[in-house]
């Protein structure tokens, strides 16, 4: 009877002391939630997707709640309120909540896109398009302030167009509805974002004839950001994101535009998966997904320079002041 007790008492401790270490071990891999807030929903934003989708945040013990909130205003208005805690949005609204004067600065720590993600679409097919023949044109563009119109004019500005004098520019409709403005006849030129140049292209509304993005070289388009408290406060669930999306961008140098386009297909249900290829493919070729996350000086120079060419740049930022490398680097590394 004492043998079978001692016996017993021996198993039971080996379960106590079993049971106790895995809950340890769960603990010690507790899922952080990371609640992200992407500008909209675009193939231009792969890599975001693929990291999610191929569970590179998953290795790094990241659960990622994704939030589309349509446009940067409402995007950063809800990081701003803390209704996320990383925006994906363009660098410039990092640099117009600082000028407000703002105690707990926007940090933008993993670059996503290098390149402006716009295409310039023509209603008539055009044979050797030359940048002059926009003059005198009817151009619908993008709203005052944001990084499309901004880059749009500074590309039409290299290449000798004043947009307020020598186009008829059209600037007052909203982003969601500058597509359907030039599909119902406004417009002889339209900046567009895929996949909607190119589907307008495959049902005759209109022609691709130029790539602002390839114009424009590289600037930081679109960015990974945090409030300043809230990389101090979660420097470790910083790092883990950066280096799931650096695992990302390298799948996504690496991976054919088919094989990316199969991997987000679920994020663009509307979307046929030949034509999610098509556009990634026209994204890879002229380099517009960064394929690491440092946002470097040169980049952020060029940045303010278009914005203080559209005449949007409230003041002159050092990059050190909004944006952190040091996360990046470690990643890439």
């Amino acid at each position: 009877m004492k043998k079978w007790i001692r016996s017993g008492l021996g198993v039971l401790l080996i379960l106590t002391l079993t049971i106790g270490l895995t809950a340890c071990g769960e603990k010690e891999e507790a899922v952080q939630k990371v609640r992200v807030a992407e500008v909209t929903r675009s193939i231009f934003y792969a890599p975001e997707y693929v990291a999610i989708e191929k569970g590179f945040f998953k290795e790094e013990g990241l659960d990622i709640e994704l939030t589309t909130t349509w446009g940067g205003d409402k995007t950063m208005t809800t990081l701003l309120s803390n209704g996320a805690d990383v925006a994906l949005v363009g660098s410039e609204t990092s640099i117009y909540v600082h000028a407000q004067g703002s105690d707990d600065p926007v940090i933008n720590f993993a670059q996503l896109t290098q390149t402006d993600g716009t295409f310039l679409v023509s209603r008539e097919k055009v044979e050797n398009f030359e940048w002059d023949q926009l003059k005198g044109s009817t151009f619908l563009g993008q709203r005052k302030g944001g990084m499309p119109q901004m880059v749009g004019e500074f590309v039409l500005k290299q290449h000798g167009i004043d947009p307020q004098n020598d186009l008829n520019l059209i600037q007052n409709i909203d982003f969601a509805n500058v597509a359907n403005a030039f599909a119902s006849g406004t417009g002889d030129y339209v900046q567009l974002f895929e996949p909607t140049a190119s589907i307008f292209e495959q049902e005759g509304k209109g022609h691709i004839v130029a790539s602002f993005g390839t114009e424009s070289g590289h600037v930081p388009y679109t960015t990974f950001m945090a409030k300043d408290s809230y990389m101090k406060e979660n420097k470790e669930t910083v790092e883990k994101f950066t280096k799931a999306l650096y695992k990302a961008q390298q799948w996504v140098e690496e991976h054919s535009a088919a094989d990316i386009a199969k991997v987000i297909e679920p994020y663009f249900e509307d979307t046929e998966v030949d034509l999610i290829e098509t556009v990634v493919d026209r994204y890879k070729s002229q380099g517009s997904f960064a394929t690491d996350p440092i946002l470097d000086e040169e980049e952020w120079n060029n940045l303010q320079a278009i914005m203080d060419e559209a005449g949007e740049l409230p003041q002159s930022i050092d990059h050190k002041t909004l944006v952190n490398t040091s996360i990046a680097e470690k990643a890439a590394k």
